[in-house]
């Protein structure tokens, strides 16, 4: 089926689309756990790969997959975890506690190994937490999923940092298997001067603030955002919301090639935000104390296509700007 085919976790998509359209939203939201745990997280922020293979295609337009999966969670009571299956007595030990070390600390746990995830912070989630704002991922409804998660038995050790508190070495003695989930929060770097400056910031060290509740201020601030990308979306959106005066996206390609969803790209435009299409990031302009004043600007020409399908962009002859 290509709808499920094409969804990463496999889930039975006409399943529960089935039990929806039945009224039996808990076995619908049941079913989408069978093969995710995060039905809630994925109802907010699933970029719903399977719409756009969805058979309906060949009629009119595709089914509104994510949206019934909201509605599900949304209408469905409270499900208990499933009951585990008999203890084997072994241990696991999984270090980080985002989305793929719960989604192995879950499925573990039931199949009757006793799981302890230890978190380097203070909150599970991951970058579910730390790099997706609220207004898209409410951290209630994250929290239900990761309960969810928490009521079949899994254990979790805070403020472990794997490497120095304790070693793996150690991990590994004590524990059958080691599941290890770091996640990716080293952010890129743009390769231009000056973005070393004060008030330069990666999306993933703005959104990591947010996620632990310690927002830059942006009040009264001019802001620009690099990228055309679902991050460089949620950067700009919530620095709309931390009282940025005024926010731009630059971004190298055409708005029509950007990777980031239509609804979030349209959704900035809606508040507020200014795209400059077909301009690269060329150098951050600093003061005598190295502080951010401002952003130079390549303007660039769409090129041939390359392997993602899209034209290149390659520099064009006028100077940059600021």
């Amino acid at each position: 089926i290509p709808c499920m085919s094409y969804c990463p976790s496999q889930v039975d998509i006409p399943g529960y689309i089935a039990l929806v359209a039945d009224g039996r939203y808990d076995d619908a939201v049941q079913l989408i756990r069978k093969d995710n745990p995060f039905p809630t997280a994925c109802a907010f922020v699933c970029e719903h790969p399977c719409e756009t293979n969805c058979r309906r295609t060949m009629v009119d337009d595709a089914i509104n997959i994510r949206a019934l999966k909201r509605y599900a969670v949304d209408h469905g009571g409270h499900q208990p975890a499933p009951a585990a299956a008999p203890a084997t007595g072994k241990q696991v030990a999984v270090i980080g506690g985002g989305p793929s070390g719960m989604t192995a600390a879950y499925y573990l746990q039931l199949m009757g190994h006793q799981v302890t995830v230890y978190e380097r912070l203070q909150y599970l989630g991951g970058m579910l937490r730390y790099g997706i704002p609220s207004y898209r991922l409410p951290r209630q409804r994250l929290d239900e999923d990761l309960q969810h998660i928490l009521d079949t038995g899994v254990e979790v050790r805070y403020g472990v940092n794997v490497g120095t508190d304790i070693t793996l070495d150690t991990l590994m003695e004590q524990y059958d298997a080691v599941y290890l989930s770091i996640g990716a929060h080293t952010d890129k770097k743009l390769n231009i001067a000056g973005e070393d400056a004060v008030g330069v910031m990666s999306a993933v060290e703005m959104l990591r603030l947010i996620g632990e509740n310690n927002p830059p201020d942006f009040a009264g601030k001019r802001v620009v955002i690099v990228g055309g990308g679902n991050v460089a979306m949620d950067a700009a959106r919530s620095s709309v919301r931390l009282g940025a005066e005024k926010v731009t996206i630059a971004y190298r390609r055409r708005k029509k090639d950007m990777t980031a969803l239509a609804e979030e790209v349209e959704g900035a435009i809606a508040e507020g935000c200014e795209v400059l299409e077909l301009y690269a990031p060329d150098s951050v302009t600093v003061d005598e104390n190295n502080g951010c004043v401002a952003m130079r600007l390549r303007p660039q020409m769409v090129g041939a296509i390359d392997r993602s399908g899209r034209p290149s962009p390659v520099d064009a002859p006028e100077a940059a700007v600021e």
